[in-house]
């Protein structure tokens, strides 16, 4: 059979032809035909209205192409339903509502972020893996669970090629930005920048303007993009590990047209083979917006019936991943191991548990340039330290740090529980963490990472622990960061029934003790997310 995807989300207008036997697994090694015809700005980034008229002008004849190619009838068309330009997608959405009533076949809309998964997932054979997608417009982690895919982490503001491309345009360089700070890095030296990850979010904003700061000071171009990939591609291979701690996963795939950059390849590759996990990049031409990726899930999503009438295919500019049912997979859902074991590698580090005390190793990070890791190592163990401490003289239940090694980036903290909020959440256990992340805030401490990972369980308390990413701060706006957060963690790990009760209570227990203004805000950072 033969599914005709269409590509048309931005900048490429794309189409592809996919062969494939639907009483067989699809096949990894077939290769669909792809026509793509890409816009190219003259100046500045995208221009809404220039992509849209370049889709008009472009769409029938990569259609009309991948036709010629296919060497038989089309069963169905495939269209990238959103996220995306609003014209744009209504462009390609009107081709292949024609070309299906034309050619009287099935009509299939595909999340264009689930595409950039799924390739990965497909030419790689791997079960279930994280995905990091790294676009211009976007920047997220997204992980199966519980019949759909969470989005574990994203941008904050803006989306890692965009933010890239926002300093090139500050030094007066041509769009495309990316390939040119890459190309500047290889001469450069490493200088600070502002590093800041939040959980599994990140956030770019901060980072981009110190950079332009920098430039404008007299800090050599190349220097300032050396450090520009360094910290940006650090905090993406820092959170891509967060989210393969936290579901326990051992596979990684890449996707996104900032994917083609080595350094980040790099990275990756560097972090995944110390944890020991797969790692998996698709080929540049599906890494970069195509059609392929829309064919080949929309042949996955047509063998499963997941087809939609004409009259009800509306594209949706916001279509979150986690808004789309995936009905292609019936994979279990992630379950956090209960087991405690003697050593566990997390994201941040090496915990070796005794009887009564736990040694955390910071250990350095391969992946991260040694300056950069040598400042974080120093900088969360000295937060670690002090806040866990400060938490605990607020009421809020915490280990006894019983050794501080700067040096080292070493702590010995007393053992708390015997098992991790995941492994065994209920209502009860989440209103305790809404009441101290309550606590803490009135205190002005934010947690900076309080996943299902980092709530420990045991003697009928409620502990929190890993005080590395924590801060002191009284602004409304990184309370409710911390609450989205947990929220985060529960959603990509907990059934959806237990997850909606939990969250009821985690909220009915920080309204407790905190101001409604924290959760009024949590409202508004939920609503953020670039695919809103």
């Amino acid at each position: 059979m033969r599914i005709l995807g269409i590509e048309g989300t931005a900048w490429a207008a794309s189409a592809a032809v996919y062969r494939f036997d639907p009483d067989a697994p699809l096949d990894a090694d077939a290769d669909p035909f792809i026509e793509t015809d890409a816009y190219q700005p003259e100046s500045g980034g995208l221009h809404p209205r220039e992509a849209a008229e370049h889709m008009g002008e472009a769409i029938p004849a990569v259609i009309e192409a991948a036709l010629d190619a296919a060497d038989g009838p089309i069963d169905a068309v495939a269209f990238s339903r959103g996220p995306g330009l609003g014209p744009c997608l209504r462009i390609v959405g009107t081709a292949a509502r024609a070309l299906a009533g034309t050619l009287d076949v099935p009509l299939v809309g595909v999340n264009h972020m689930i595409a950039h998964l799924e390739i990965g997932r497909h030419g790689s054979g791997f079960d279930s893996p994280v995905c990091l997608n790294a676009s211009g417009a976007n920047a997220h982690l997204l992980g199966y669970h519980d019949g759909r895919y969470r989005v574990l982490g994203e941008t904050m503001d803006t989306g890692v090629g965009n933010a890239l491309d926002k300093f090139t345009r500050h030094v007066g360089w041509s769009h495309p930005g990316g390939p040119k700070v890459e190309a500047a890095a290889a001469d450069g030296e490493y200088v600070d920048l502002p590093y800041v990850v939040k959980g599994m979010d990140f956030s770019f904003s901060g980072l981009m303007s110190a950079a332009k700061d920098a430039y404008d000071e007299g800090a050599p171009v190349e220097d300032v993009c050396f450090s520009l990939q360094e910290t940006t591609f650090a905090m993406l291979t820092e959170v891509a590990e967060r989210a393969l701690s936290l579901t326990g996963a051992d596979e990684l795939v890449l996707g996104g047209g900032v994917g083609q950059n080595d350094r980040l390849r790099e990275m990756l590759t560097t972090m995944c083979a110390d944890r020991d996990a797969a790692f998996y990049a698709p080929e540049p031409r599906f890494l970069r917006d195509n059609a392929g990726m829309i064919a080949v899930l929309g042949a996955k999503m047509y063998a499963a019936g997941e087809t939609v009438a004409i009259e009800d295919s509306a594209v949706d500019p916001n279509f979150r991943p986690d808004a789309a049912a995936v009905t292609w997979r019936d994979d279990e859902s992630v379950v956090i191991d209960p087991v405690e074991r003697p050593e566990r590698q997390g994201a941040e580090a090496v915990v070796t548990v005794g009887d009564d005390r736990v040694t955390k190793r910071r250990l350095p990070k391969a992946y991260r340039h040694p300056a950069l890791d040598e400042r974080l190592r120093r900088e969360r163990t000295v937060a670690e330290a002090r806040l866990t401490s400060e938490a605990r003289r607020h009421g809020v239940p915490t280990p006894v740090v019983r050794d501080v090694d700067v040096p080292a980036a070493t702590l010995t903290l007393d053992r708390v529980g015997d098992r991790d909020l995941g492994a065994a959440l209920t209502p009860a256990r989440a209103r305790a963490v809404g009441e101290h992340l309550a606590t803490l805030h009135d205190a002005d401490i934010v947690h900076g990472d309080p996943t299902v990972r980092n709530v420990r369980l045991g003697d009928d308390r409620v502990f929190l622990i890993d005080f590395g990413l924590g801060y002191h701060s009284g602004h409304v706006e990184d309370h409710a960061m911390d609450c989205h957060v947990f929220e985060g963690s529960v959603r990509g790990t907990a059934v959806e029934t237990d997850a909606d009760a939990a969250l009821t209570a985690f909220e009915s227990g920080y309204a407790a003790r905190g101001p409604e203004a924290v959760l009024s805000r949590l409202r508004d950072v939920e609503g953020r997310g670039r695919y809103q």
